[in-house]
């Protein structure tokens, strides 16, 4: 009897199995518009990606869509950990170096992790959303886009796989020089996987509990007695001089070790010793530099917000001329309505002034259009609808939307030079600086959504109106417009001044060029000859939305080609 039970049983399961094993993915799931149905490369996005999450994705993003995603290591960290970086484009439509292209880094903070994310998910949705998405078809067989989840590996690996971490920066300071750095003095002493504040009761301390939020100290009123001292992060003085974690937070800033604008640290804090010091921002700074096909660029920071433009120090507010300010103002504007909360600004007169940074190097070293994404803004908790008290917004969401998992209650311990102490606070994971997980998404894909507008607005060249007039003895009159269809020039106005880049090449191939001219109104016959090589025409610019007329002098009925080469603008042939 119990074989037969068993077999029946058997016979069930395996028929249950074959069941759903024959339903397929469109028989359990409908499409929600706008997300890839059925991806090949499984991915979660409610969640942070550790150092071999982030290698395993790109590795399972190259090996599903050979055709569309590359991966390459282009340097390594001060720790020797790749800084890998996929270069994304339809490669059956042309070399992906010649297209005009953006660039997309995160994570240059190792404490700013979230802008992983937002790179992490636009190489997959370009990826997963190709095969039926005729929008992104196109844009990556016209585009390419280089993404970097992290040129901070090393301080990312300590935020994400170890306790303390809350610094930022690569390299910890030793600020009191005894040998031993904050990382070394903080220390999760009640090993709850956190390192967070410690406060110690004192009837004549500076604080209070707040009777409404009792895990929150505020300072005592006056003539109300206090009841704690606030003895800031969990660690011990391991160097017996007296205090804990006497170092503080910080470091090298490694944003502030670019060589544009750069400052030494008595000016500038956070700067090294020179300009391109760290060998993850002179990786970074060598591909750049070695692909001028790079019109556009866009770098994830947090928390605040914003989509920053140049200049960071105002002595160099004159270097964005109008031209420049008109293209910044296009993009950031529909940065602003693309994601809701966030506002478009400019570093030095909305911010604070700085030195070093890769913005600036980005927009006047290379002369590229580039914003640095200030990812998260508290407002977003409640998308503008809270009505308490903002001091007390984190508290309030963390009780009623993440019911309390972004807190570590307070706990007593036995300190060795503190004696019993109380140890708790916000974790580092909290929504003080990141992003709670359900609302990673929805913020990663409309960052996406403004990196693929930006990426659609480098230039698109191309040649029409071609013409061509008879003249006498043999010579011919061949006219062409040559138009950019999109926001952005083939050169900032920064760029032309100082020369950074290559002139823009409008050639003729075929037929013995006599003359070439770059008209200024083709109908009054109004053009600047260009005598040396005229069969190859140097453009300084060809603006966005708009055309710049040619005309060559040609002698004989050859059959001839146009070409337009452009660093920034890509290569056409007609």
């Amino acid at each position: 009897m119990k074989n037969i039970i068993k077999y029946t049983l058997s016979l069930l399961l395996s028929t249950s199995i074959s069941v759903l094993a024959a339903q397929s993915y469109s028989d359990l799931y409908f499409k929600a518009a706008g997300s890839p149905m059925n991806p090949k490369v499984q991915a979660s996005w409610n969640h942070f990606h550790t150092i071999a999450g982030i290698e395993k994705l790109c590795k399972d993003l190259a090996a599903a869509y050979p055709g569309l995603v590359k991966l390459e290591s282009i340097g390594k960290s001060v720790g020797g950990r790749d800084i890998w970086t996929m270069t994304i484009s339809d490669f059956s439509k042309g070399d992906p170096n010649r297209k005009p292209a953006m660039w997309v880094e995160a994570n240059i903070h190792g404490n700013e992790i979230q802008g992983t994310e937002m790179a992490l998910y636009i190489a997959w949705y370009l990826a997963e959303s190709f095969n039926d998405t005729p929008f992104i078809q196109e844009l990556l067989a016209q585009k390419t886009i280089y993404v970097t989840p992290t040129i901070n590996p090393d301080a990312r690996a300590i935020f994400t796989e170890e306790a303390g971490a809350l610094r930022s920066g690569i390299r910890p300071l030793d600020n009191d020089r005894d040998g031993i750095t904050d990382e070394d003095d903080a220390e999760d002493l009640n090993g709850d996987g956190f390192i967070t504040q410690m406060r110690r009761k004192n009837p004549n301390g500076r604080y209070i509990a707040d009777p409404n939020y009792p895990n929150r100290l505020i300072l005592a009123p006056e003539g109300v007695p206090g009841e704690y001292d606030l003895l800031g992060n969990e660690g011990i003085d391991n160097d017996g001089d007296g205090r804990v974690n006497e170092d503080g937070i910080g470091g090298y800033d490694p944003n502030r070790d670019w060589g544009f604008g750069w400052q030494p640290n008595f000016i500038q804090n956070g700067a090294m010793k020179y300009p391109f010091s760290l060998p993850e921002t002179r990786a970074v700074a060598d591909f750049i530099t070695a692909h001028p096909n790079i019109a556009g660029a866009q770098s994830f920071h947090n928390r605040g917000g914003m989509m920053l433009r140049s200049p960071g120090a105002e002595s160099d507010r004159n270097k964005v001329d109008r031209n420049d300010i008109a293209v910044y103002d296009a993009l950031g504007k529909k940065g602003e309505e693309l994601i809701p909360g966030y506002r478009y600004l400019v570093v030095y007169s909305d911010m604070y002034t700085t030195y070093g940074g890769s913005i600036d190097w980005v927009s006047f070293g290379r002369g590229i259009f580039n914003f640095a994404n200030e990812l998260w803004n508290q407002e977003l908790m409640y998308r503008g609808a809270y009505k308490g008290d903002p001091a007390v917004m984190e508290y309030e969401f963390n009780k009623s939307l993440l019911f309390g998992d972004a807190f570590a209650e307070w706990e007593e311990f036995e300190h060795p030079q503190y004696g019993k102490i109380e140890i708790g606070g916000f974790k580092k994971n909290s929504t003080n600086r990141l992003h709670p997980g359900f609302l990673l998404e929805s913020d990663a894909h409309r960052n996406a959504a403004f990196v693929i507008y930006h990426a659609y607005n480098t230039p698109q060249l191309s040649i029409s109106n071609v013409k061509e007039k008879t003249l006498e003895g043999g010579y011919k009159e061949i006219t062409a417009d040559i138009t950019n269809e999109r926001i952005m020039p083939t050169h900032s106005s920064f760029d032309i001044q100082n020369k950074i880049e290559r002139p823009d090449w409008i050639s003729i191939s075929g037929p013995k060029v006599i003359a070439g001219m770059v008209m200024q109104n083709a109908d009054m016959k109004q053009g600047t000859e260009q005598k040396v090589n005229p069969e190859k025409l140097a453009v300084a610019n060809i603006p966005g939305n708009s055309t710049v007329t040619v005309r060559w002098i040609v002698k004989g009925n050859e059959k001839y080609t146009i070409t337009v080469d452009s660093a920034k603008g890509g290569l056409v042939k007609k």
